[in-house]
């Protein structure tokens, strides 16, 4: 990175941090009748992005002791429970979080944090080469996909504390536990898929990602409805 010339690592920046935002503008936006504190939200985003570097070294010992298919299921694991853990200690344990709706902005924001960083890293490489174009696409597919399959992934955890929310302990932590693991395995699947694959397949995977942010979409709602007034 120290030979990556300043413009270009700004230029990436921006192609990672952009999008991330845009879409943390569109959640924020779903939760406009009672926000959450603006303070909470900023640390929350950038906690998600200090976990990028946090997973690196568990990623890369993963791939040098595992093979194939374990490879991609234990990054998965790292990236979910690492932002899990930054969602927990930032925000979860907050006394902001005051209903069940909050569970699932703060499991966004971070994801979305995390998703800014990891993009700008993806953009770095071509931009460097000189491959404009391939910075471009890439950006675009991580716009797409990873970075809705990360909102999904996180969201998924958050649905599931939502739905928890007034229920006992006991079963606070075992709809966690499942949401923790949808999550994962939601992740795995998407890890699999695009490296296994490509051309229209990618595609076919970005699209049923969509599907699964619409479908959280309706869980947001269906969780907002009873604790909020519309605006």
């Amino acid at each position: 990175m120290l030979n990556i010339p300043l413009p270009l690592i700004f230029v990436a920046f921006l192609g990672g941090v952009i999008p991330a935002t845009l879409w943390l503008f569109f959640w924020l936006l779903e939760d406009r009748c009672k926000p959450e504190p603006k303070k909470l939200i900023f640390f929350s985003f950038l906690g998600g992005a200090i976990a990028v570097p946090l997973v690196i070294p568990f990623q890369q010992w993963a791939l040098a002791s595992l093979s194939g298919s374990a490879v991609l299921v234990a990054w998965a694991i790292i990236e979910e429970l690492f932002k899990f853990v930054a969602a927990y200690f930032i925000a979860l344990r907050h006394r902001a979080l005051d209903e069940p709706i909050d569970a699932i902005i703060y499991m966004i924001t971070v994801a979305l944090g995390f998703s800014a960083l990891e993009n700008t890293l993806f953009l770095l490489g071509p931009l460097q080469s000189g491959d404009t174009l391939q910075g471009i696409l890439t950006g675009n597919l991580r716009f797409i996909g990873a970075t809705l399959l990360h909102t999904l992934a996180s969201a998924t955890i958050g649905i599931a504390i939502a739905i928890s929310f007034y229920k006992k302990i006991s079963m606070r932590r075992l709809y966690l536990a499942g949401g923790v693991a949808l999550a994962i395995a939601l992740h795995a699947l998407f890890n699999f898929f695009v490296l296994k694959d490509s051309g229209g397949g990618v595609f076919t995977i970005f699209l049923f990602v969509w599907i699964g942010v619409i479908i959280t979409m309706l869980f947001f709602e269906r969780v907002k409805h009873p604790t909020k007034n519309y605006c």
